[in-house]
């Protein structure tokens, strides 16, 4: 019996040594994705080899710099993330990336290496962030410190951010889920194709927060630069 509403993302199944088995949809993409590659080539791999083509090169629009190892890395969290967010979409599947904890533990490590990395080796530069172009002298203090703030709380926005749109849609979908015993008959197809519909935005959601998530931490890593 859920205590609140937001129970519901709460992981329940108890498996062996008090291992929760919502939390092992983490390593599904670890079974699903590699077995591509044992078959001949179909629209599905040359799907995704077109996304990570496009991915790589968007990427590396944003990162100035001839690295490819940073490329993959945010193309590897982005497909994690889209992957959670479509695999939460099916029935008895746990949402990993609903949690604040998992969201967390995807932004503050980039976060904390690169500020590490900019502060150590390119300070100058990065007191160069801290002042926009053409701002006032009597400005200057004030506007240093809204730019730390600013860059301290870029891990917790993409993290709420994140948790909050794959919240809100499982949210909605649950409630109208919930209403299907209080209806009439007859109005059960609207509420199956009002579902739909949901499902439908949902998968477009997936998408594009796990776009956003990557894209965002992509372009906070290349200020350093």
């Amino acid at each position: 019996m859920m205590t609140n509403l937001f129970s519901m993302f709460d992981p329940s199944t108890i498996f062996f040594f008090n291992l929760s088995l919502n939390w092992m949809s983490l390593l599904l993409f670890i079974i699903i994705i590699p077995s591509f590659f044992w078959f001949i080539p179909n629209n599905l791999v040359l799907f995704y080899l077109k996304l990570l083509i496009n991915l790589f090169n968007e990427f590396k629009i944003i990162i100035k710099k001839n690295n490819n190892n940073f490329n993959l890395m945010f193309i590897s969290l982005f497909i994690f993330i889209l992957i959670n967010n479509f695999l939460g979409l099916f029935p008895y599947i746990f949402t990993s990336t609903s949690h604040l904890s998992i969201n967390l533990s995807l932004s503050l490590p980039i976060w904390i290496s690169s500020m590490l990395f900019g502060w150590l080796n390119l300070t100058n530069q990065m007191f160069i962030h801290l002042v926009p172009n053409g701002t006032p002298n009597l400005l200057i203090s004030f506007m240093v410190l809204i730019e730390l703030i600013s860059n301290i709380i870029r891990p917790i926005t993409l993290m709420i951010r994140l948790t909050a749109n794959m919240i809100a849609g499982h949210l909605l979908l649950t409630l109208l889920g919930n209403m299907g015993f209080k209806l009439m008959y007859f109005l059960l197809p609207f509420l199956l194709f009002l579902q739909l519909i949901l499902l439908m935005l949902e998968s477009a959601v997936s998408i594009i927060q796990s776009y956003v998530f990557s894209i965002l931490i992509t372009l906070y890593f290349s200020e350093i630069y």
